[in-house]
């Protein structure tokens, strides 16, 4: 650790005396990595650090929905040991550049070389991962940004092999051109291009050794092995292997693996981030990094289970976007164009909008103060190189998936927020272009007001997400002085209203012609289905995404007391599922209520812009009992690149961000006995539950520095300025607490 971080942690060490005697271990030794690894988390166990450009991790090989990170806790297989993972989707991608070490030489490329193993012969930390096969092989391995290193102990009586496979892929993901070059005895460059659901990836990389290996055997996939001298070894094809052969006598072999998007040059470069072979060493600095991020949310709890689920979903929020640029700022985007990020900024991938909109990154701009405007800078760069937002960006693709132009709120909340760094004008500019698309059929939603169903598949979903992204447009004109906008895009925002039924009380999908669809069944989820009217869900889990405007869609439904007793009725009512195809991501089931999938996950904060902020705390301490826990299985749902995390983080805390775009934090029923946020600038802002406990669950009263608090909510501004707030809790609800209209969050309806 060097000496200016040291300063750091002593400063906050010595800042925080009562959290640091509750806590006698680091706090990295309370993530689990394997949480999330089972259910349909979707999360992989292996070593990466803070949003790295590497996630090394196992790979049993099996391609199912469930192994959509490689790996699921299930199997007790391993294929090999692979370098680019997703983390939390449902998504089969990446796996790239698999390596496995094997007991002796392959005679026929086409064996099978997966080896079983125990879990109680593995484990993992931030950073970290080890694993003894059952062949006795015991692979060990960290990473830094850009390198993964290996270390691979054989036992007696094995000839080490490592076999480089760059034809190994699981689900989707397909190997379109891989190339190997053996540089020397102990160097190896080349690429691996596949095609999946993002159509065009290019990988690039760089392997080195700590011992030379005496032969290198290539084969093209398919192809019989061929020996040929190391020096002059290189094969190209649809999918290449390399057997890196070893001394019988080198029981110990470390390897580092350096990746880059531009080309090898570039992987032999970044092998320079392990400039020796001191695996502890880096071990260790994968270590400090993570605790270094760990420390800015920091926690005191006596439940040690506590501890585990809210560290865990903070080491969950640091895996995506996923770096893709080198040292210098330089990446080849999906194009083959080369590109440069301006000065300081690295360029980020993996953004699943759909998902971390809503609390992801409303988090980023408390926890992510040194990383942020790179990512919001990378979604820039995005619409330079291709005249829109991105939708869901990987390996700067644009796969296009899910519904809404959900880049909006994240740049919007950053623009609403002065966040530093970021061409304003310019993102403006951006969100623009994707509010008057020809593409996703805005112009239809433009021209009715709503999204047709007979134009485009999942009408009430994405009338309900546009109308919201409309809204964060509006406030930023609003914030520009762009009144003619601001005028239209609030009325955009409305869209709600056009295809709100009050006869079943449901935002259901209308046909151009203006008349709802028919048949209509609440309970009906059909998973990717053209003639779905919900995407991932069905009318009791989408009809409440309206979080500009509570109030405006409690009008709807007759008065703030009707939308109270219709959001009791989600929570109450049969979890029983109808369709053929019913979505497999719609789970976590609290009657309608889908914890597993993210519309649901504002819901819980509705109550308290209406006056009942005691059912907010209610339900929210309900969901975090009942939804998280530190097992494999302990995610509801997939964790979908850290969304799942951030709800979980907020909420132990005592908050949640249920309009993102809003600037405010809605006050729900913290879990931990005290939360300490560090949003940069040596600022803190401490929260104490005093008298807090599982059955303690609701707000007697809010103390804000010293001073009686009566608002539902906190701003931005009151975060990164710090502070002292204190939650009194007791075991039976205040209603007087938060009724008033003046305590009560923003609601677009006030500004009319």
């Amino acid at each position: 650790m060097n000496k200016s971080i040291t300063r750091l942690f002593c400063t906050a060490l010595l800042s925080v005396p009562m959290l640091m005697n509750a806590q006698e271990k680091k706090l990295v030794d309370y993530v689990d990595p394997f949480i999330g690894t089972g259910g349909h988390g979707h999360t992989f166990p292996g070593a990466v650090v803070p949003f790295g450009m590497v996630q090394l991790s196992p790979d049993n090989g099996r391609s199912d929905w469930d192994w959509c990170s490689g790996y699921h806790f299930s199997d007790n297989h391993i294929a090999g040991f692979s370098h680019t993972h997703l983390s939390g989707t449902g998504i089969g991608d990446w796996l790239d550049i698999s390596v496995m070490p094997l007991l002796y030489p392959l005679r026929d490329e086409s064996a099978d070389i997966k080896a079983t193993f125990s879990h109680a012969n593995e484990k993992a930390a931030p950073g970290y991962y080890t694993v003894q096969l059952d062949n006795q092989i015991t692979a060990e391995l960290t990473a830094t940004e850009r390198v993964g290193y290996h270390r691979y102990h054989f036992p007696n009586q094995s000839e080490p092999v490592i076999r480089l496979d760059l034809a190994f892929h699981q689900n989707w993901d397909n190997p379109t051109e891989t190339y190997i070059k053996v540089v020397d005895d102990s160097t190896v460059v080349g690429y691996r291009y596949s095609t999946g659901w993002a159509k065009v990836q290019r990988v690039y990389f760089a392997l080195r050794t700590s011992k030379p290996f005496k032969e290198a055997i290539l084969a093209g996939h398919g192809v019989q092995s061929a020996q040929i001298k190391a020096a002059r070894t290189e094969e190209k094809g649809k999918g290449v292997s390399a057997q890196l052969l070893f001394d019988a006598q080198q029981k110990l072999v470390d390897m580092k693996v350096a990746l880059s998007s531009t080309n090898y040059d570039k992987a032999l470069l970044a092998l320079n981030e392990i400039p020796d072979w001191n695996f502890e060493h880096v071990r260790e600095s994968a270590e400090e990094k993570w605790e270094h991020e760990l420390q800015k949310v920091q926690v005191s709890s006596s439940d040690e289970k506590l501890k585990r689920v809210f560290y865990t979903a903070l080491y969950h929020t640091c895996m995506a976007p996923a770096l893709f640029s080198d040292a210098d700022g330089v990446y080849k985007n999906a194009q083959g164009d080369s590109l440069k990020m301006p000065a300081g900024n690295q360029r980020y991938t993996e953004y699943s909008l759909w998902d971390t909109f809503r609390a992801l990154n409303p988090l980023f701009t408390i926890t992510q103060p040194e990383k942020y405007t790179a990512m919001l800078n990378s979604m820039l760069a995005f619409y330079d190189e291709n005249g829109l937002l991105p939708v869901w960006d990987l390996s700067t693709w644009e796969t296009n998936t899910m519904t809404g132009y959900h880049a909006i709120p994240v740049i919007a909340d950053a623009v609403l927020k002065n966040w530093p760094g970021i061409d304003v004008n310019k993102a403006y500019k951006a969100m623009l272009a994707s509010a008057y698309q020809e593409g996703r059929g805005v112009p239809e939603y433009i021209k009715h007001g709503y999204m047709p169903q007979d134009k485009m598949g999942h009408s009430a979903s994405v009338t309900l997400e546009y109308g919201y992204d409309d809204w964060c447009i509006a406030q930023v004109a609003k914030k520009l002085g762009q009144e003619e906008d601001y005028q239209k895009f609030s009325k955009r925002a409305q869209a709600y209203q056009h295809i709100f039924d009050k006869k079943t009380g449901f935002m259901r999908a209308k046909n151009s012609d203006g008349k709802f669809v028919l048949p209509f069944d609440p309970y009906l989820s059909e998973h990717d289905e053209v003639k779905a009217q919900y995407v991932e869900g069905n009318a009791w889990q989408h009809s409440f995404f309206v979080p500009h405007d509570v109030r405006g869609l409690a009008d709807l439904y007759g008065s703030n007391e009707k939308l109270s007793i219709k959001l009791d009725s989600l929570f109450s009512v049969s979890s029983k599922l109808t369709g053929g195809n019913t979505s497999p991501d719609v789970s976590g089931l609290i009657g309608q209520y889908a914890h597993g999938n993210e519309p649901s996950h504002h819901i819980a904060y509705m109550y308290s812009f209406i006056g009942q902020p005691w059912k907010t705390q209610e339900r929210v301490r309900q969901i975090v009992d009942s939804m998280y826990h530190d097992q494999p299985d302990g995610y509801a749902g997939n964790e979908d690149c850290g969304q799942m995390s951030a709800w979980a983080v907020w909420s132990i805390a005592g908050l949640y961000p249920a309009n993102p775009a809003s600037s405010e934090y809605i006050i729900g029923s913290p879990a931990a006995d005290e939360v300490v946020f560090r949003p940069g600038g040596g600022k803190e802002l401490r929260f104490k539950a005093i008298n807090n406990s599982k059955s303690n669950i609701y707000i007697q009263e809010v103390k804000f520095n010293g001073k009686k608090y009566n608002k539902t909510y906190f701003t931005h501004e009151d975060i990164i300025n710090g502070g002292e707030i204190e939650f009194i809790m007791g075991d039976k609800p205040n209603k007087k607490w938060g009724k008033k209209k003046d305590s009560w969050p923003l609601s677009q309806i006030d500004s009319e």
